[in-house]
């Protein structure tokens, strides 16, 4: 009763106690908008200058070329329409790159995230010592030039192919010496190979990124359920991985497209054309021919196959992240 009589009556709704309306801020334009985030947009500036000039000029650019035969010296004057799109499509090799572009992502990826989760789950393990130490040493290979990689491998297999031979004849694994490079199908794995090892530490630190993300609490819970590994992480790294994984699957795949270095330095594209991908094929039209013929420089030629790639690339992307959203649509559903 007490508090009742001396809690504060409620002010009318309306009347001249009543309450005043909280005011509606005013809208604010594009330029307050601007100036407000100014320091923002500085701090962008110089990357969006960079981006502008080595990167959307330079598509816009080369776009013109497609409809001329130039070979990059002078001004391009023999304006050919879409014959150079044209000559692309109908192209035996360049299809033939493509294939053997998809055949490294495919095997590639898999492969590649798998040893990088595994990797990822072993570091970050608190009880782990010399965890930043691993992590360095695994990232490593990132930070070294893929051509000095390629060159470093065909060193090695020039030096101690025929020793690797040996080895393998008297454990009868062959039963004759094997061409590393010099083997379409055997110099394409090599490809692999050195691509899975180079690239491992980006979707390792991915990996890694994602799993601190993760509660620890969650973890403790489960382990006072009586969850055991496996089961922890099925029911709970996996599920609250997923956001993360898909994201490092798409970069995964488009970055194994931009295969160039390990392939121009260890085998040219060669031999027959075995292990040319689509962006030594763009870099012998622009400059010339490979391993296998001596052609004239067509940029012209180049541009097109570019953004004939490009579509490609584009429409393989969308693909993807269509399949992830009706996965996650149908989980989704299926949990409701």
């Amino acid at each position: 009763m007490q508090l009742l009589e001396t809690a504060a009556p409620t002010p009318p709704l309306s009347g001249p106690g009543a309450a005043a309306p909280t005011p509606t801020p005013p809208r604010t334009g594009l330029w307050q908008r601007l100036k407000a985030h100014r320091w923002s947009y500085l701090y962008l500036a110089p990357l969006l200058v960079l981006l502008l000039t080595f990167v959307i000029y330079p598509i816009f650019g080369s776009l013109g070329y497609a409809f001329y035969r130039w070979n990059g010296i002078g001004s391009p004057g023999d304006f050919v329409g879409l014959d150079n799109f044209r000559q692309v499509a109908h192209d035996s090799i360049f299809w033939r790159a493509v294939g053997h572009t998809f055949v490294y992502a495919i095997v590639m990826v898999p492969i590649q995230l798998l040893i990088a989760l595994v990797l990822a789950l072993t570091l970050n393990n608190k009880k782990l010592r010399f965890s930043s130490f691993y992590r360095t040493l695994f990232f490593l290979p990132v930070v070294t030039s893929p051509a000095v990689v390629g060159i470093i491998v065909q060193l090695m297999l020039s030096n101690f192919g025929d020793i690797l031979n040996g080895w393998l004849l008297d454990a009868d694994l062959i039963s004759r010496p094997v061409d590393w490079l010099g083997n379409p199908h055997v110099a394409l794995g090599i490809i692999i190979l050195v691509g899975v090892w180079q690239t491992l530490g980006y979707n390792l630190v991915y990996f890694l990124a994602g799993l601190q993300t993760i509660p620890e609490e969650v973890y403790e819970a489960a382990k006072i359920d009586g969850a055991g590994r496996v089961r922890t992480f099925t029911r709970i790294t996996v599920p609250l991985l997923r956001p993360v994984g898909l994201m490092i699957v798409i970069l995964a795949f488009i970055g194994s497209f931009q295969i160039f270095d390990l392939v121009q330095v260890l085998t040219g594209g060669g031999p027959y054309f075995g292990t040319e991908v689509v962006n030594t094929y763009i870099y012998h039209l622009a400059f010339g021919g490979n391993q296998a013929t001596a052609t004239e420089p067509n940029v012209g030629l180049a541009s097109a196959s570019s953004f004939f790639y490009g579509l490609l690339l584009i429409g393989f992307s969308v693909m993807q992240v269509l399949i992830f959203r009706s996965i996650a649509k149908r989980r989704a559903t299926g949990r409701a």
